[in-house]
């Protein structure tokens, strides 16, 4: 058996992940990515329902989870990506992760995710090409959401071809390298939209930035990201979800410098100045 072979096996420890992953020859990034997962490579993409890092102790009107869905296509990493529809009352044609709030049906933050993915985008609730691979740190949004990002594989990327977008939600459908997010020079092989328009108001060719004093954070300094697609920007608590995954998928930082001086960069130090709305619920004796 392979160390490849060995890698997949240990895979089915975790109750959303199957052998239908087949090994292949050579270490594809796919495989990298699964490989972060496994027992011997430590914890930092396990899943984390069961890390120090839960946010089940707050109310459920103040949660939400993401789809983080990836594939390979020509020896990279893809992420699939959603513009919300413009006539949204929140975010309207902004870029976003197929996912949203926490329903009384959810059993998981699993299930979140796939639900919403499946309401916005059709994605299939179950396939065996759909693999979870890891539940990552929380993150925070403007509007005092915890968001959780669930992370899966997908294996048979011609599954993209059978989506489609839920109009009352969703304007169109859009993949991005997951690496360009790191390194965004990367994108430049990508059929970007023109710079000047308004999917892309900047004067930068591929990644913007701007640091904000964000009273949310106890008038602290935010550095917000942008990043030129194929379709909308992406950015804010969006490109921060994907700069996080990048990270750990492809193990070192960015090109360029990812916080403003100062910046608080863990759910747990946010989440400390974060208190109207988010008190946890007391633990029953």
């Amino acid at each position: 058996m392979s160390v490849h072979d060995g890698i997949l096996l240990n895979l089915v420890q975790y109750p959303d992940l199957s052998l239908q992953i087949k090994p292949k020859r050579k270490t594809s990034l796919s495989i990298r990515f699964l490989q972060l997962t496994a027992p011997a490579s430590g914890d930092c993409l396990r899943l984390h329902v069961r890390g120090p890092i839960c946010p089940s102790g707050y109310p459920q009107s103040k949660l939400g989870a993401v789809l983080i869905l990836l594939y390979e296509e020509a020896g990279e990493l893809r992420v699939l990506l959603t513009t919300r529809s413009k006539t949204l009352r929140t975010h309207p044609g902004q870029t976003a992760l197929p996912g949203g709030r926490v329903d009384d049906t959810d059993a998981s933050f699993i299930e979140t995710a796939y639900r919403e993915a499946h309401e916005e985008v059709g994605l299939p609730l179950s396939s065996p090409d759909i693999h979870t691979v890891a539940v990552l740190e929380p993150a925070i949004s403007l509007y005092k959401i915890i968001v959780t990002p669930v992370v899966a594989i997908l294996t048979r990327p011609s599954l993209l071809n059978e989506l489609k977008a839920e109009e009352s939600e969703v304007f169109c459908i859009f993949t991005h390298p997951l690496r360009a997010v790191l390194d965004p020079t990367i994108a430049k092989s990508e059929p970007l939209v023109d710079i000047g328009t308004e999917d892309w108001p900047y004067e930068v060719e591929l990644h913007s930035t701007s640091d904000t004093v964000v009273p949310l954070l106890g008038n602290m300094k935010y550095r917000m990201h942008r990043f030129r697609s194929s379709a909308s920007p992406i950015k804010g608590l969006t490109a921060d979800l994907l700069i996080q995954t990048a990270k750990i998928a492809f193990g070192h930082s960015p090109t360029y410098e990812q916080y403003a001086l100062g910046q608080l960069q863990t759910f747990k130090e946010i989440s400390a100045f974060v208190t109207d709305g988010l008190i946890k619920v007391k633990e029953s004796a």
